[in-house]
């Protein structure tokens, strides 16, 4: 039986003791892979995608040979998007709005894809696996936290996300190896759904002895609570005395138009 340093449901569902505060977190330069503190510098994102983070101008100029593909593709696609909405019409936030909801709940992207590909337990699901997370978008909601919705959490073969596109596949690829090189167990992936367009969010997954979260069931619930109150409060559980010690790290983010979900779906 596990025992809990604090009870399970009330870490998670009592109210935020400040419901407008904001944390920030776990970016890695995509250069030099060090980690933004929340209480240092901000990284800069790459101005062509707006998705790709940096420590510093030194490091975004010395990556952009590497850099370059994948940030030409994502911006055109971005482009696409807006010539050729999937529903017949574009909102222009919408992009924007995924982005920031991805920075804004990162921390319950990164647990709810460990939870759903179970890596605790079988860590060669990173290589298998992949978590997509249905979205519906309200545009005249009252602020930027309730103008997304949790509509639903399918775990599917990871080659539905990589088979859609080669630059994607290539990218994501590329930090598997890299976190593998340092110890990790590769990188997970995250598609984040909403409207027709995706965000490709890769996680790069440290080795589960070091990671201290508690296995749970009932992670879908749990994301779903955290999305719809619009609360950016979520910190995982651990069963040690120590508290949570993973470095599951927002590598990467690419934005494109999809239609692998409908055509997986229906």
């Amino acid at each position: 039986m596990v025992s809990y340093a604090h009870p399970a449901a009330a870490n998670y569902y009592t109210q935020p003791s400040n419901p407008t505060s904001k944390s920030r977190g776990h970016r890695l330069c995509d250069d030099c892979g060090s980690v933004e503190s929340p209480s240092g510098p901000r990284f800069r994102l790459c101005g062509g995608c707006m998705t790709t983070q940096y420590c510093s101008p030194d490091c975004q100029k010395r990556h952009w040979a590497s850099h370059k593909s994948i940030c030409h593709h994502t911006a055109s696609q971005l482009s696409s998007a807006k010539q050729q909405p999937p529903d017949g019409h574009y909102d222009e936030n919408l992009i924007k709005g995924l982005r920031k909801f991805t920075s804004a709940h990162q921390e319950l992207l990164n647990w709810a894809v460990f939870q759903a590909l179970q890596l605790k337990r079988v860590p060669a699901n990173v290589r298998q696996q992949a978590l997509i997370v249905e979205l519906d978008y309200h545009p005249n909601a009252s602020d930027s936290l309730h103008r997304f919705t949790l509509k639903g959490t399918h775990v599917v073969p990871r080659t539905y996300v990589t088979g859609a596109d080669a630059n994607v596949a290539a990218d994501i690829q590329r930090r598997d190896d890299r976190c593998r090189r340092s110890g990790g167990i590769g990188a997970a992936v995250v598609s984040i759904q909403c409207g027709g367009l995706s965000q490709v969010m890769p996680v790069e997954v440290d080795p589960p002895s070091q990671i201290t979260w508690d296995s749970r069931d009932d992670w879908p619930e749990v994301a779903r609570h955290f999305v719809n109150s619009g609360r950016t409060d979520f910190k995982p559980i651990s069963s040690t005395s120590r508290g949570s010690v993973c470095h599951l790290i927002i590598s990467a983010m690419s934005v494109c138009v999809d239609a692998l979900f409908r055509i997986i779906y229906g």
